[in-house]
């Protein structure tokens, strides 16, 4: 079996990440973006406009994808925000503690001081307890921000740390 290893994504990784973040999508239940978002939308956002994004492969397969940008334009750009998907069938296998670990150093690498989370959703706890364990602070919680396709409003986290 080989590693998991992590590279920058181009163009021509669009096709596996659409097949990543396609689910995540239209489930509706942790990522802030319409259900019913169509491919090539989906592609210029994750891959476009201040996005650096990066795609995980183990086996020379697309197994998670993730990008990180800066949080705010300004005097905020010294903050980094990421975004992360991984594959369905790769769930459970530590993709996204590699992709998180990888995108702090990445960020650091590029001048970031600290990596924020703007809007966590509350209800997917695995997310919020793995960023806890790389040393994220809940600095902040949003009442009832979230419109989850399930369980109604749910709150919404913001999560800090220092890099």
């Amino acid at each position: 079996m080989t590693a998991l290893s992590i590279r920058p994504a181009t163009s021509d990784d669009a096709e596996a990440i659409w097949a990543i973040i396609e689910p995540v999508i239209r489930a509706g239940d942790v990522f802030a973006l319409p259900r019913n978002m169509v491919r090539d939308d989906a592609i210029a956002y994750w891959l476009g406009g201040d996005h650096i994004p990066f795609i995980a492969e183990e086996n020379d397969e697309i197994i998670g994808s993730y990008y990180i940008r800066p949080n705010q334009m300004g005097g905020g750009a010294h903050v980094a925000n990421a975004g992360y998907a991984t594959a369905q069938a790769a769930t459970g296998r530590g993709v996204a503690r590699a992709m998180c670990l990888d995108s702090l150093d990445e960020a650091r690498g590029r001048g970031f001081r600290a990596m924020q989370f703007n809007f966590v959703v509350s209800s997917n706890v695995r997310a919020a307890a793995l960023w806890r364990s790389l040393g994220f602070a809940e600095v902040g919680r949003l009442p009832g921000a979230f419109d989850h396709p399930a369980l109604g409003s749910v709150d919404a986290l913001v999560m800090w740390r220092a890099l």
